[in-house]
């Protein structure tokens, strides 16, 4: 075992130093061949997107600066060099105090410059204020959650990265969590500071950040907002190898589609071959392949079904995913959404209920503090006859369980859109990327959600509105097709595939008459486009 990890190790270490030797080798060329810069220019923010090699981010965030000097467009990155005490992803959990490693991330920051004339690169560094520091020192959790200074919700905009490397939503109001949220709200303030001066001086026409929910991206971007600026943020798309970019907020996933489109013949063919594909487990999210071996529902588990009058599955999602912030509408968070369900749970012995656990609960290096299974326990819920929890290892197939059931309870998991797809009714509770089109049931209250549950399980037949698959069928081309840039002609996963490596290629093929990907970009960054691929 500590062979294999050594060794893993090594080829690591082995891989980043090659692959850094290329991205350098690779700026200098473009830095030799890029057309002489002229214009407004465009921000590259790079704070969180990577920490000490090439992630899937930095990787979108290289190639679109590139494809833009290129062709003359003026670019101007602003990056962290030691600029923040603790960072997000230089947060040790268990050691809160212990400093990030910035020695490594500069490294790799800088790697991604070389050869970028030094009026073209901002390095922003740490200054401590002390006036903002003794406002902080006393606050009880919930003040410092809230905190504003100087009309900058600083609170707010670290909240989302707190939770997601303390992999928890119910934070506890302890010192180490105190300690981490005011060095967070201090670094957030020193970068505001910086940003907005840098912002004065090069009056750029856009900024590109990283997903806008860590607090450096979040900061930079509610400061450019301030100003009236256009801010972009990108995400890995959903395809394998591919981005997301829109000038709202990624993990929100805003999407338009015209009223009048309508899948043809030969689109309807291509989802259904993706399908086809998803619901046999093999499928990928950035980078990670969760149903190796996907299994069908076993004679153990039908016989215990046959007993009850009806199936109904209960999905769950990682409470600190940076999708939370946006579905938790109409509950406080899901684990109080789950809380109501389980009294309409009791109320039903001639129902069985599966909550089944999101596989991303326990992944490797991200495994959440605050589980579904947890939940379970502290609840007592394997009491209830009427219930089968499935935990976030096991490789039942949710697809087969959806065909079984009277209808489907969701938060805010994709799994709704394809069961809406699959004919299935489904309640959500969480405001999804999905929702913002009718694909689902989605009551806007909690009493509405607990009532629409109520009416399902007692009705006769659901009657599901036409639109719902039609709906979903739409948005999920669109969110395949359309809006997942294709970055594979440049990238292929790395040792860790959650990492990523650069390709050879030849610089013309980063033009927008050569990549579908940098056409999108380029009409979405230069024309105030929309990010979306063009179909021949």
């Amino acid at each position: 075992m500590f062979r294999e990890f050594f060794k893993q190790r090594i080829q690591r270490g082995l891989t980043r130093r090659l692959n850094n030797l290329k991205i350098a080798r690779i700026a200098k060329l473009v830095t030799r061949h890029s057309l002489p810069p002229a214009g407004v220019p465009v921000v590259f923010f790079k704070a969180s997107t990577g920490i000490d090699d090439l992630s899937w981010n930095s990787g979108f965030h290289l190639l679109a600066s590139w494809a833009l000097r290129l062709k003359g467009i003026p670019v101007v990155y602003f990056a962290c060099r030691a600029g923040m005490s603790h960072c997000v992803l230089g947060t040790n959990r268990d050691d809160v105090h212990k400093p990030p490693p910035c020695a490594s991330c500069i490294y790799q920051s800088k790697t991604l410059y070389t050869a970028v004339p030094d009026s073209r690169v901002r390095w922003f560094d740490f200054i401590r204020d002390p006036q903002l520091t003794a406002a902080l020192e006393n606050l009880c959790l919930h003040d410092l959650m809230t905190f504003e200074w100087q009309n900058i919700p600083l609170g707010a905009l670290c909240l989302p990265g707190l939770r997601w490397i303390l992999r928890i939503h119910h934070l506890s109001d302890d010192e180490s969590t105190r300690y981490l949220l005011r060095e967070y709200i201090l670094s957030a303030w020193n970068l505001a500071q910086k940003f907005s001066i840098f912002l004065d001086e090069t009056n750029p026409r856009s900024v590109v950040v990283f997903n806008g929910q860590f607090f450096p991206e979040a900061t930079a971007r509610y400061v450019a907002q301030q100003r009236g600026l256009r801010v972009i943020t990108h995400e890995v798309g959903l395809q394998p190898a591919s981005a997301f970019f829109t000038d709202g907020e990624a993990t929100a996933y805003p999407i338009h589609i015209p009223a009048e489109f309508e899948l043809n013949e030969e689109q309807n063919a291509k989802l259904d071959a993706y399908l086809a594909k998803r619901f046999q487990g093999d499928f990928t999210m950035a980078g990670i392949k969760f149903w190796a071996d996907m299994k069908g529902l076993d004679e153990s588990f039908l016989q215990r079904a046959a007993v009850f009058k009806q199936i109904v599955p209960i999905f769950t999602n990682v409470i600190f995913d940076t999708s939370q912030p946006h579905a938790n509408t109409v509950f406080d968070d899901m684990f109080d959404w789950l809380d109501m369900a389980l009294e309409i749970i009791r109320a039903h012995p001639e129902t069985l209920f599966v909550i089944r656990a999101h596989p991303d609960e326990l992944r490797v290096r991200k495994a959440s503090r605050e589980t579904v299974e947890g939940w379970v326990a502290s609840r007592e819920v394997q009491k209830e006859p009427n219930v089968v929890f499935v935990g976030p290892r096991e490789t039942l197939s949710s697809y087969e369980l959806i065909q079984r059931s009277k209808f489907v309870m969701i938060y805010n998991s994709t799994i709704g859109l394809e069961a809406s797809i699959m004919g299935a009714a489904v309640l959500c509770a969480g405001k999804a990327r999905f929702t913002q089109y009718p694909t689902v049931f989605f009551p806007q209250t909690a009493d509405e959600v607990k009532s629409k549950m109520e009416e399902f399980l007692d009705a006769e037949k659901i009657e599901i509105p036409a639109e719902f698959k039609r709906n979903a069928r739409r948005f999920l081309y669109y969110q395949l097709f359309r809006t997942s840039l294709p970055f594979g002609d440049f990238l292929e996963p790395s040792v860790r595939t959650t990492q990523t490596r650069l390709k050879s290629f030849d610089l013309e093929e980063l033009s927008p008459e050569k990549s579908k990907a940098m056409e999108a970009i380029f009409d979405g960054l230069l024309k105030d486009g929309d990010f979306l691929l063009k179909e021949n």
